[in-house]
């Protein structure tokens, strides 16, 4: 019996691996960001103020959730040329559709867009891409795909080596002259919307010279051997597939909580203000760095493939702070030894991550869990994003969604109150080795204190200080109205789910966190 099920599951897996396999790339068409846009009403914006500012970057942050979403659909309602749009995850969800409705309004008008997705988050997906693709204007590629469309788990477990690696970069350029990049993916929680979990995230407008890094970047992955148009992977769609997409998108658009975030889009005044160069920029120094596509396929020890040595060297040796904001922090023994080295010789290291209540995954919070003492020790101070704290922020202020919790998502580290990355690498073994990253390293002492001082002012109000007790134990100190309020475990989290992060953190995982 046991030889007899050994035989299935193996012909199985052939069957899987075997018969069926990612299309040839032989036919696919190179192309390239879209370079002589210097007349576009973008490019007629910035050109006096990148004049004046040669080599620099105009950085303009997006740090709530609503302007960061209205930078995106406006740009696309303005570009005239090209849209280059670079995601991990795409939801199919009322921001998802509005957007998608955004990228096709551009297409009708004539303007070219390129939209590349990471394959692992596109399930349910595949009729409105292939009917977006369907356009003349517009191509989709996704991102080292899965080949059975219905079967991803299946896919996982005969292909995991290859599947595990995904490209968790996140870009928007409009006329090749106006980009926003971050942490923000595409979905409901990155902007707020709905009932649901609402991120706490980041965002940047770069416009200048960072932006030729941000297309050059786009144009790489593109092009490379990881990226394969849906045309090949899903065929043509069915008419079904177009009705699909109008039906979506029309259902986003009725949809109360479209309405009230079309509305707030409609009185953004970012495009105007960016077009009368009255948006707020800092003209600072800023260096666009990315992995190359090919730590994909699993090559990460030639010269230029990573982002994370680049960013060290590029950030350079903190000598007097790093204050480091990452959602999801599993350092490793050595990158933990690294972080308690730096404490122990004066740096004052301050890391806030998310709380076992905030966090999405327990296993990641585990593979922090298990380093905290340490570091602790070591003279790190740590803090973790209380679950209701930006619906306490955002107290008194006109809302779209009414969202019951929140959770961390920016990634954003200072380094001596002087230079600040903004990106999608989180502080974790699966930035640094699997998946591919890109951010912006800014020479900005302003923007840099104001992270710096976020630790000093709002961050105590926002999150749980784990603190170190004589006896070894730990303790979080929760800043309340009236005092501070002290927690012997992790806050707002049952006893079952504590007992799991420490089960897990007994294993050796962090590899893949």
């Amino acid at each position: 019996m046991i030889r007899r099920i050994a035989f299935v599951l193996a012909a199985l897996a052939t069957l899987l691996s075997g018969c069926a396999g990612l299309p040839p790339l032989e036919s696919r068409e190179f192309t390239v960001a879209i370079a002589d846009t210097q007349d576009t009403r973008f490019g007629r914006a910035v050109a006096a103020d990148a004049a004046a500012n040669p080599g620099k970057t105009g950085i303009h942050p997006l740090l709530e959730p609503l302007d960061a979403f209205a930078a995106r659909v406006l740009l696309a309602g303005g570009a005239e040329k090209s849209l280059d749009v670079q995601y991990y995850i795409w939801n199919n969800d009322q921001v998802g559709n509005l957007l998608f409705e955004a990228l096709w309004q551009a297409a009708e008008r004539g303007v070219r867009v390129r939209l590349l997705l990471d394959d692992m988050n596109t399930g349910g997906l595949d009729p409105m891409l292939a009917a977006l693709d369907a356009h003349a204007n517009i191509e989709v590629r996704l991102y080292n795909p899965f080949v059975q469309r219905d079967a991803r788990i299946l896919g996982l477990m005969t292909d995991f080596g290859r599947l595990n690696r995904r490209m968790h970069n996140k870009s928007f350029t409009a006329d090749s002259q106006v980009s926003v990049l971050g942490g923000r993916n595409v979905g409901n929680e990155y902007y707020a919307a709905g009932t649901g979990l609402a991120f706490s995230d980041l965002d940047v407008v770069a416009v200048g010279a960072a932006v030729r890094g941000v297309s050059r970047q786009f144009d790489l992955y593109w092009n490379c051997a990881h990226a394969y148009p849906v045309a090949g992977l899903l065929g043509a769609p069915g008419p079904e597939g177009t009705a699909l997409l109008r039906e979506r998108i029309a259902s986003a658009r009725a949809d109360p909580v479209s309405e009230a975030f079309l509305e707030a889009v409609r009185t953004a005044p970012f495009v105007q203000e960016l077009l009368a160069r009255r948006l707020a920029m800092e003209w600072t120094p800023a260096t666009l760095i990315h992995d190359d596509p090919a730590k994909t396929g699993g090559t990460t020890d030639a010269p230029g493939v990573l982002l994370f040595p680049e960013l060290v060297r590029t950030m350079g040796r903190p000598e007097k702070s790093l204050d480091m904001v990452s959602p999801y922090f599993v350092p490793g023994e050595e990158g933990a030894e690294g972080l308690a080295a730096l404490a122990r010789r004066g740096v004052r290291v301050r890391i806030l991550t998310n709380s076992l209540a905030s966090s999405e995954a327990s296993v990641v919070y585990s593979g922090y869990a298990k380093r905290r003492i340490d570091l602790l020790r070591a003279g790190v101070e740590l803090f973790e994003f209380r679950p209701s704290a930006l619906r306490e922020a955002s107290k008194g202020r006109t809302g779209i969604g009414s969202s019951s919790a929140s959770a961390l998502h920016a990634k954003t580290f200072s380094v001596d109150r002087s230079r600040i990355f903004v990106g999608s690498f989180n502080f974790d073994l699966r930035s640094a080795f699997l998946n591919t990253e890109m951010g912006l390293v800014i020479e900005n002492a302003n923007l840099a204190q104001k992270l710096s001082g976020a630790f000093d002012a709002a961050f105590p109000g926002a999150a749980y200080e784990v603190r170190l007790q004589p006896d070894g134990s730990l303790v979080w100190i929760e800043q309340g109205a009236t005092g501070d309020i002290r927690h012997d475990t992790e806050p707002e989290a049952g006893w079952f789910r504590r007992f799991g992060v420490t089960l897990l953190s007994l294993l050796p995982l962090d590899w893949m966190l």
